[in-house]
């Protein structure tokens, strides 16, 4: 579904992304794994069309979307759903508000069609019958699922998730989890999942890049990546595993 072609990306004199190329399989969950700095959240932006790079092209379902017009730039962007790090609610809005953001924005719906849809995505992420309870009510896994729902109420092909786990506790990290893998298969979505949680990436990628430096440094099969013989994969994953 997405296709990045040896793409760079500098602010002033200081480079983040160096020649990235990445391909992002239909219906599959790519996770891509770095520490904070590696140029993750930069790669995500551009991904959308909310950053530009400085060279290379960036395909969505075929379309080059480097230098696209701004018009279709939101055409494009309706085939993404956003889960961000830290949920992204509004603390004064309703889970049924939160959610029904996005077709307030760019639909005209009933209020009736507008509560059948958001019911619909609530029952996606098993959270039926909160509609009325608002952010501060909610656990941090609770939050994170409401996000997921405004994600794809408006039935997007790909799901982005910027640092899902981040600050969460064990148990809340495995519900995460578990949200993305439901996702995924229920509604056969392509997912991007960044991430600097090893064990995270394992449990839910079909497919692990890993970037240091602004640099793609390696690319494979989620189980495929304890093989890596890269000397920064395995300095990473090693850290992880040794606290296993």
């Amino acid at each position: 579904m997405i296709q990045i072609n040896n793409i760079s990306k500098s602010f002033g004199q200081q480079p983040v992304l160096k020649n990235v190329s990445l391909n992002v399989e239909r219906g599959k969950t790519r996770v891509i794994l770095g520490p904070s700095g590696s140029g993750k959240t930069v790669l995500l932006k551009n991904i959308i069309g909310l950053l530009q790079p400085d060279s290379g092209e960036i395909k969505v379902d075929g379309e080059n979307i480097v230098g696209i017009n701004p018009k279709r730039m939101l055409d494009i962007r309706k085939k993404f759903g956003m889960v961000f790090q830290q949920a992204a609610l509004f603390d004064s809005m309703t889970v049924e508000q939160n959610i029904a953001f996005p077709l307030e924005e760019h639909g005209n719906y009933s209020a009736e069609e507008i509560a059948s849809k958001v019911a619909q995505a609530l029952e996606v992420v098993s959270l039926e019958g909160i509609e009325k309870k608002f952010p501060s009510e909610l656990s941090g896994g609770m939050r994170k699922r409401v996000g997921l729902a405004r994600a794809i109420i408006l039935q997007p092909q790909c799901v982005l998730y910027d640092e899902p786990t981040t600050g969460l506790d064990p148990l809340t990290t495995d519900d995460v989890d578990r949200m993305i893998l439901d996702a995924s298969s229920r509604l056969n979505v392509t997912s991007v999942v960044i991430s600097h949680d090893v064990g995270s990436a394992l449990n839910v990628a079909d497919d692990i890049a890993v970037i240091h430096q602004g640099t793609i440094v390696e690319d494979c099969k989620a189980a495929e990546i304890k093989n890596s013989t890269h000397p920064f994969v395995q300095e990473f994953l090693g850290t992880w595993f040794n606290k296993q």
